[in-house]
């Protein structure tokens, strides 16, 4: 009777090995996988942040380019009126002419259309204008932002790598309580290190199961391009 049962736990045991062994290459996969994305997400994290940090400069320098073109309209829109005072006709329009070379040549579409706001208030500036000195910074923010939620993702494949290759351990460990049953002998200390070990993969399989798949993992795309 103890023959057949001692029979039945090398079965067992082979059969426990070959599961792990599989669960074990799958894990060390995975996680490589987890990885790469990490490493891919951190560069494109860097890169993204540096073209935002740049455009971020060049917003700040085309705002105040527009603020000194802004002053400069003042400055002729005042010689304007003086000159329209002093009865100069001509002269006034030749500023107003200046005026309009100006504006086309150096005013983007909102710079002119926050122009035309300020315009019809009293007194106003166009950098007055609710969620215009904003815009110059929106694409910018925009990157930025993209460059965090890249970091944070190359962050939880950090994590999720960490993870499998803990599990990685776990199943290290099983095979090697599978791998030491048989030098013990009794059968009851074998099936003792036997289920103990059957414990270890069964929770090490249900905690890997718990963490995320690489972002965009598709098994079948390694077979079919």
């Amino acid at each position: 009777m103890e023959e057949k049962a001692e029979k039945r736990l090398e079965i067992l045991i082979a059969i426990f090995l070959g599961i792990t062994a599989l669960l074990t290459a799958w894990a060390t996969w995975i996680g490589s996988l987890h990885g790469g994305n990490q490493a891919t997400n951190y560069t494109k994290s860097n890169n993204v942040a540096a073209e935002g940090n740049s455009m971020y400069n060049e917003a700040s320098q085309q705002l105040m380019q527009d603020m000194i073109t802004w002053n400069t309209i003042m400055e002729y829109r005042f010689d304007a009126e003086m000159a329209e005072e002093k009865g100069d006709k001509d002269e006034a329009d030749l500023i107003l002419d200046k005026i309009d070379t100006l504006i086309a040549d150096n005013c983007s579409e909102n710079f002119y259309e926050a122009i035309q706001w300020a315009d019809k208030q009293k007194d106003a500036s166009p950098f007055e204008k609710e969620g215009y000195i904003d815009s110059y910074y929106e694409e910018a923010n925009n990157l930025l932002a993209e460059s965090q939620e890249l970091l944070k993702q190359g962050q939880n494949d950090n994590t999720s790598g960490d993870r499998y290759g803990l599990v990685t351990v776990i199943f290290s460990l099983v095979l090697f309580l599978l791998g030491i049953v048989g030098i013990f002998k009794r059968l009851p200390n074998r099936i003792v290190v036997f289920g103990i070990s059957v414990v270890f993969l069964i929770g090490a399989t249900i905690f890997m199961l718990t963490i995320p798949m690489p972002t965009g993992f598709s098994f079948s795309g390694y077979f079919i391009s």
